[in-house]
């Protein structure tokens, strides 16, 4: 089943996860190490970041590691674009604002 990356990314224990996989490629076993929790809640959380195709998994041996997309990602920067832009017009405006005060207070 696919699921919405904004569902995914919602949890802070998922956002860690990402941060975690972002530096290295993980096994379940050594993300669930990273964590105050069982190796059952963490693949749970796996399998929530795989479904969104944020993750994705390569087979190694017997080990899977799981490897951050990319791709994904950028759908979560793109969207934040969009406030990004918002943003810097609305300091811009408060910076313009300030620096008249500064100007009329001289």
């Amino acid at each position: 089943m696919k699921r919405d990356i904004f569902q995914a990314i919602a949890d802070p224990t998922r956002r860690a996860i990402l941060l975690l996989i972002a530096a290295q490629a993980m096994t379940p076993n050594a993300l669930a190490e990273q964590f105050h929790s069982t190796r059952q809640a963490v693949s749970k959380h796996i399998k929530v970041l795989t479904d969104s195709e944020l993750l994705k998994q390569e087979k190694v041996g017997r080990e899977i590691y799981y490897h951050l997309n990319a791709e994904k990602i950028g759908e979560i920067d793109k969207w934040l674009q969009q406030f990004k832009a918002l943003f810097e017009k609305r300091f811009n405006q408060l910076d313009e604002v300030l620096h008249n005060l500064k100007t009329n207070e001289k």
